[in-house]
């Protein structure tokens, strides 16, 4: 009977350790998603085409519901769609275009992270001025529910000069 029940419980032990693996997938078999660099990119020109709508909105649905954004233009954490909408209500009216100038990827199952250094050119919407913000960026993506989700973006202006 002692037999019966540590072997029950070490069964038990597997199967809880087992499980989150094998949450939501069919027969069996654990569902992990992978993101290429070329589906990276993908993300990153939609995460562009969001900010060319100037739909605070529309940049939002990118981002998880409980994603962090670390702004490049704000001293506040955003950790909820709420605050993530906020800034982008006024960060849009820049008309602001990314372009990634270094890129380093890591991934693994169901996430991946994308950081380097990135150039985002403004438009002044009264003068129509442009201006280039040279910064350091990272992406942190998960799969959830069947999408990719931004997780985590950090955003910070370059602390030193250019041939400095």
């Amino acid at each position: 009977m002692k037999y019966r029940i540590t072997a029950a419980c070490a069964a038990l032990a597997v199967m809880a350790s087992v499980a989150p693996a094998l949450a939501g997938t069919a027969k069996g078999k654990a569902q992990c998603q992978m993101l290429s660099a070329a589906k990276l990119d993908d993300h990153f020109a939609r995460f562009n085409a969001a900010w060319a709508t100037k739909n605070p909105v529309t940049v939002t649905a990118l981002f998880d519901d409980d994603a962090v954004l670390l702004a490049t233009l704000a001293n506040a954490p955003r950790t909820d769609h709420a605050g993530v909408r906020d800034y982008f209500v006024k960060f849009l009216k820049g008309s602001p275009v990314g372009r990634i100038d270094t890129s380093t990827i890591k991934s693994g199952c169901n996430w991946a992270m994308r950081s380097g250094t990135w150039t985002v050119s403004l438009t002044d919407a009264a003068t129509g001025a442009k201006s280039d913000v040279k910064a350091r960026y990272s992406f942190l993506y998960q799969f959830e529910d069947g999408q990719w989700k931004i997780e985590h973006l950090h955003s910070s202006v370059m602390p030193e000069k250019v041939g400095a």
